[in-house]
């Protein structure tokens, strides 16, 4: 079978990465005109958003058949597109239990990983990718050889795989640290309780009130303040990029504490 025929595994990913990062550049555009500044919108660091690459490829894979008959083409990329958003949302949800997005407030949403709207515009876009962007896209990686698609796809799998490695590394490590503190703020709790003073609220800030605290008690709740403000510190840095890229972000777990750092970001 000749080259153009069929796209065989090599220009599926080098596509991949090519609506991927042209996926990238949309979210960045969105958000620059929506924020007036730039935003890093992907997931990972680097310029790609590995769900328009796939999703893409998938829709140009399966329903270039149907590219002749534009109503069947529209309804079919909706249902893949939802189907493809809707496992992303659940998957990532259950990884790091964190809804990346939400769509909760949106009519005719399910469980706030997709909804009608924009399952209905992604449904477009996919009738435009399919009937004219990828044909242009598809000739030109064509027009080069096989030896270099492998070469590119060699280092862009090895660049994504790093960066992916690095930010779920450090996904991981804010995870960590939110138990750690939830642990603390827990513990500040409980002394709170037992000496009758609510020093647990705003725990970031810098009031001490020892009146009334055996220095053996002052001395522990030092401490544990110390823990948790250093840990808060150094979630923030890492937590920064994520929030600024995901405004809609909902948190499973450790909700006060996430809304905090956010609200610890906003005055940076």
């Amino acid at each position: 079978m000749e080259r153009g025929e069929v796209m065989n595994i090599y220009e599926m990913i080098l596509c991949f990465f090519i609506y991927g990062f042209l996926g990238w550049c949309t979210e960045v555009a969105f958000a620059a005109v929506k924020e007036r500044r730039f935003v890093n919108r992907g997931f990972l660091n680097g310029p790609i958003c590995p769900i328009y690459g796939v999703g893409v490829v998938m829709v140009a894979q399966l329903l270039m058949p149907y590219q002749s008959n534009l109503l069947l083409l529209y309804i079919t990329s909706v249902i893949v597109v939802t189907a493809l958003e809707w496992l992303t949302g659940f998957a990532l949800d259950k990884i790091f239990h964190n809804k990346w997005w939400d769509y909760s407030d949106m009519p005719f949403n399910l469980n706030g990983y997709v909804c009608l709207l924009f399952s209905l515009i992604w449904g477009v876009a996919c009738v435009v990718i399919v009937k004219w962007i990828h044909p242009l896209i598809y000739k030109g990686v064509l027009f080069l050889p096989i030896w270099l698609v492998i070469t590119l796809d060699v280092i862009l799998v090895i660049a994504v795989f790093t960066d992916l490695f690095v930010t779920v590394s450090k996904i991981l490590k804010v995870n960590q640290h939110l138990e750690k503190m939830e642990e603390i703020a827990t513990e500040l709790h409980r002394i709170s309780n037992e000496i009758g003073q609510n020093i647990s609220k705003d725990i970031l800030g810098v009031i001490e009130r020892r009146d009334d605290i055996s220095g053996e008690m002052s001395e522990k709740i030092t401490e544990l303040r110390k823990k948790y403000s250093e840990l808060a510190v150094r979630n923030a840095k890492n937590m920064k990029r994520l929030v600024k890229a995901f405004p809609r972000m909902t948190p499973r777990k450790h909700k006060e504490i996430i809304e905090e750092l956010k609200n610890y970001l906003k005055k940076k």
